[in-house]
């Protein structure tokens, strides 16, 4: 009984998220598959980002982003991992994870983002204004 009410409040909070890009979809397969879509689409920013981070980085801070990177990546996964261990065993359970994985992947591409631009005289800044 409770899988099946976190299973069913995961799925209202996801559906709501998913409603503008997976209007079309009509079965839970159709969900899960649009989450997944929706999930790499925000992968592929968050690589972007990352690409153009790197690019002004110097020699100590690809080191360290790519440190700072990878640690992110293994708490976003175990994180992800557990707060939808609820969902288990549940029809609705990949999307639930995908959501919370584009959740994620989206709030690590704007603090990645928000390093990529700076106020002249903010000493607080990773990169030098452009």
């Amino acid at each position: 009984m409770k899988l099946t009410i976190i299973a069913a409040a995961a799925l209202l909070m996801s559906t709501s998220a998913l409603a503008d890009s997976c209007e079309s979809a009509t079965s839970q397969a159709g969900l899960n598959e649009c989450a997944s879509n929706e999930y790499k689409k925000q992968d592929d920013l968050l690589n972007q980002t990352y690409k153009e981070a790197m690019k002004l980085a110097t020699s100590t801070q690809k080191t360290q982003l790519v440190t700072a990177q990878k640690a992110w990546l293994a708490f976003r996964d175990a994180d992800c991992a557990f707060l939808t261990s609820g969902a288990d065993g549940a029809s609705v359970a990949p999307m639930v994870h995908a959501q919370c994985m584009t959740d994620k992947t989206r709030e690590r591409t704007e603090l990645l983002k928000s390093t990529l631009t700076c106020e002249e005289g903010d000493v607080s800044c990773v990169f030098p204004p452009r």
